[in-house]
């Protein structure tokens, strides 16, 4: 709790925390709420696949070991040779330079000489015979494999207030794989993603996401860990997926708090003390479930609260310091009616109050952190 002197009035807020139901655009009856998710993926790496394959390289390794120390002495014996013949070329090449070096004259030979351009004789390393070690068997690096199929997909897929099984509403989904794409020297992907909801059977919704090319990276793509930023990219896709289905189906409970401020009231602001209580009472009694008959109720008594604010603005004098009500009696309360309309996300409302006190920002006076707060409050009323 805060209090700040102003004048004849003493301006007090208090944070009120309250819970909501983010209805979808959807609505399903709660005894209906039950899904199921089917995923149709070109991923089907398991952790158990990756274990099985590097044992089983390693048991090929150990059956083929005599194989590969007679092709490692095969590749010895071929270096040996090659070696033969590039030593036998070196020193042909070292005589003939040599040769030529001796019919030059004394000074043309010292200059040769000052320069390191005297003829010498460069041999080849000569090849040594390393034996293969036996196979030793490790286990795999998980981390090295984009390791993810079908089920486990579903299972990072979910609907908000929903129960799996039995399911009134199944979700297809159908992704392709990650597709990267090079432009102006920089890295981009999409992933084509078909989404089918059918509830009861009944295809309701048909329609692809993922299909716009998105940044990935400021290198080109033959620069980047692909394996890495597929699996970054999949998991945001998987994301985009979970927003749409929520957005159409989920039914999410929201907790949430708004500063509101107050007047001390000394008998003058009778109008503004009931208000306040007619506000944050009700918003505390806001239930998040999807019987919205209670929630009807507080709305409307909350309503009573803020048509007080709305006329005890109609009596602000903007201009008149020591009214009762003066401009710090109207900013306050204009504040309040952007937050509380912010807070229960009825954008529309919380503009018509942001316009109609940006249009007395003159006279009202704003501090520091007044100013920044509006400019928060805006901002979340136009994203």
């Amino acid at each position: 709790m805060s209090a700040i002197s102003l004048h004849a009035q003493s301006i007090n807020s208090e944070t009120v925390d309250f819970r909501v139901l983010k209805a979808p655009q959807t609505s399903i009856s709660e005894n209906s709420r039950t899904y199921n998710i089917t995923v149709n993926s070109p991923y089907n790496l398991t952790k158990e696949d990756v274990i099985k394959q590097a044992k089983k390289d390693h048991q090929d390794a150990v059956a083929n070991f005599s194989n590969t120390i007679a092709e490692s002495q095969s590749d010895y014996q071929q270096a040996l040779k090659d070696y033969n013949e590039d030593v036998i070329k070196a020193k042909e090449k070292f005589s003939i330079e040599s040769a030529e070096f001796k019919k030059l004259s004394l000074l043309e030979r010292l200059a040769l000489q000052d320069k390191g351009q005297k003829p010498q004789l460069q041999l080849p390393a000569k090849p040594v015979y390393r034996k293969p070690s036996p196979p030793v068997y490790s286990e795999p690096n998980l981390n090295d494999y984009f390791i993810v199929d079908d089920k486990v997909l579903a299972s990072q897929i979910a609907i908000d207030g929903y129960k799996k099984g039995n399911p009134n509403v199944d979700v297809y989904v159908t992704m392709e794989k990650v597709n990267f794409q090079d432009n102006a020297g920089q890295t981009y992907a999409n992933q084509p993603t078909k989404i089918v909801v059918k509830e009861n059977g009944t295809e309701k919704i048909n329609t692809t996401i993922s299909q716009d090319f998105t940044f990935v990276s400021s290198q080109p793509s033959d620069n980047i860990n692909k394996p890495s930023e597929e699996k970054k990219y999949l998991g945001n896709n998987i994301k985009a997926i979970n927003t749409f289905l929520n957005d159409n189906y989920g039914y999410k409970t929201l907790n949430k708090q708004v500063k509101l401020e107050f007047v001390k009231n000394k008998g003058e602001f009778d109008d503004l003390e009931k208000a306040h209580i007619y506000v944050t009472t009700n918003l505390r009694k806001l239930q998040a479930n999807s019987d919205q008959t209670n929630n009807n109720i507080a709305f409307a008594n909350m309503k009573k609260g803020t048509d007080l604010w709305e006329q005890a603005l109609k009596k602000v004098n903007y201009k008149d310091k020591k009214a009762p009500y003066n401009a710090k009696i109207g900013k306050y309360i204009n504040l309040n009616l952007i937050r509380l309309n912010v807070a229960l996300e009825n954008k529309k409302d919380a503009e018509k109050y942001l316009n109609d006190m940006q249009e007395k920002l003159v006279d009202l006076d704003l501090s520091y952190s007044e100013k920044a707060e509006l400019k928060q409050l805006e901002t979340q009323i136009y994203k």
